[in-house]
C-alpha cells in the first residue's frame, strides 16, 4: 500500500517517529514535495497509485478521485473538511475523516489571545516600540463584555468558559444544537441577529459551507454595537473581509482578528495591513499538543480504514470499510 502525506507540518522531518510508525505499516509513503498546500493539478499527478492520503490544506475536488482509482481514504489532519468534495468521495467509495477536538483547546486559546490584541492593540503598540516610538494608546477593557458566540461545537464551548472566566459573558447561537447543549453549560441561546446586536465581541466558530459564507455581511456587522471587536478562526470565507474592512474604515468596529482569511496566503484581503486589524498566519492549531494529537487521530484512522476497520472522525456515513 501507498500512502501520501501533505501537510507541511508533518513533512518537515522525515524521520519523525509518526512517519516512521505509518511507514512501519505500509509499503510506502511519500511526502509533499512542495512545502506548501496542492492544487487539484499537483495533485492529480501524486494520487494515481495511491491507496490512502493524510491531507493537509490540499484542494479535492473531482478531479483529483478521478484520478485516484486506488484511493480508500482521505484522512484530513485537522478539522475542516471545506476543501474536499465530499460527493466526489462518496460516489467512489472514499472515505473521509477528520481529527475533532484534536486542536480544540488550541484554537480557543488563540481566540481568546486574539481578543486581548485587538482590544489593546497589542501588535501595533510592539510595532512601535520597536521602531524607536514610545505611543500612549487608549484601548478597550474586555471585563465585563458580552462574548457572542458563533458556533457552539467542541471550539466554542471552550471559548465560552475562557471568556466567563475572564469576567465576560457568553451568548451563543447555534442551531444545529438541542437547547441542552446550552443549558448544560450555562449559556443564553440567541438567534444571529440578537446575538450581533448584543456583543461587544463577536468570535465565529462555524464550519464553511454555503449557508454559512459571509454569515458575517455587512448588514449582520452593522447590527454590532459601536467599538465592537470580531475574531475569526474558524474559516475564512465566514466573515465578509470587504464589509468588516469598511466599518474599520468608519470607526464602527474597534478591531478585527483574524487567523484565516478568503484566500490563503492573504495577498489580497482588504484586512491585512490594518492598523487596527491583527493578522495571524491560519496558526490556530499549531501548538504541540495539538500537531501531536491531529497527527496521531490522522495516522490512526488512515490506518483504520486501509486494514478495513472503522475509523473515528468519518465524514462520509454510509462508507463501510473495505
Amino acid at each position: 500500500m501507498k500512502v501520501l502525506v501533505t501537510p507541511t507540518s508533518l513533512c518537515r522531518d522525515p524521520d519523525a517517529p509518526a512517519l516512521v510508525r505509518l511507514r512501519d505499516r505500509v509499503d510506502e509513503v511519500v511526502l509533499n514535495p512542495f512545502g506548501r498546500p496542492l492544487t487539484s493539478a499537483e495533485l492529480t499527478d501524486l494520487v494515481g497509485d495511491v491507496d490512502g492520503i493524510v491531507a493537509g490544506l490540499d484542494d479535492y475536488d473531482a478531479d483529483v478521485f478521478a484520478a485516484a482509482p486506488r484511493l480508500r481514504v482521505v484522512a484530513r489532519y485537522g478539522v475542516g473538511v471545506d476543501r474536499v468534495d465530499l460527493d466526489a468521495a462518496a460516489a467512489r467509495g472514499v472515505a473521509v475523516t477528520r481529527t475533532p477536538g484534536a486542536n480544540a483547546v488550541a484554537v480557543a486559546e488563540l481566540t481568546i489571545g486574539l481578543m486581548f490584541a485587538a482590544a489593546r492593540g497589542i501588535a501595533g503598540l510592539d510595532a512601535a516600540v520597536r521602531a524607536g516610538e514610545w505611543p500612549r494608546v487608549e484601548g478597550k477593557e474586555l471585563a465585563g463584555a458580552t462574548a457572542g458566540v458563533i458556533g457552539f461545537g467542541a471550539i466554542g464551548r471552550l471559548v465560552a468558559e475562557r471568556v466567563r472566566g475572564l469576567g465576560m459573558t457568553p451568548i451563543a447561537f447555534d442551531p444545529m444544537l438541542p437547547d441542552g447543549a446550552f443549558t448544560d453549560a450555562g449559556v443564553e441561546r440567541v438567534d444571529i441577529d440578537e446575538l450581533c446586536r448584543r456583543s461587544d465581541v463577536v468570535t465565529l466558530h462555524v464550519p464553511l459551507v454555503p449557508e454559512t459564507r459571509h454569515i458575517l455581511d455587512l448588514v449582520r456587522l452593522r447590527l454590532l454595537p459601536a467599538g465592537a471587536i470580531v475574531v475569526n478562526t474558524a474559516r475564512g470565507g465566514l466573515l465578509d473581509e470587504s464589509a468588516a474592512r469598511r466599518l474599520l474604515d468608519e470607526g464602527v468596529l474597534h478591531g478585527v482578528a483574524v487567523d484565516v482569511y478568503e484566500s490563503e496566503p492573504p495577498t489580497s484581503s482588504p484586512l491585512v495591513g490594518h492598523p487596527r486589524v491583527v493578522a495571524t498566519p491560519h496558526a490556530g492549531g499549531h501548538t504541540t499538543g495539538a500537531v501531536r494529537r491531529m497527527t496521531d487521530q490522522s495516522i490512526d484512522a488512515l490506518l483504520a480504514v486501509l486494514g478495513g476497520q472503522q475509523p473515528e472522525g468519518l465524514v462520509t456515513p454510509g462508507l463501510a470499510p473495505r
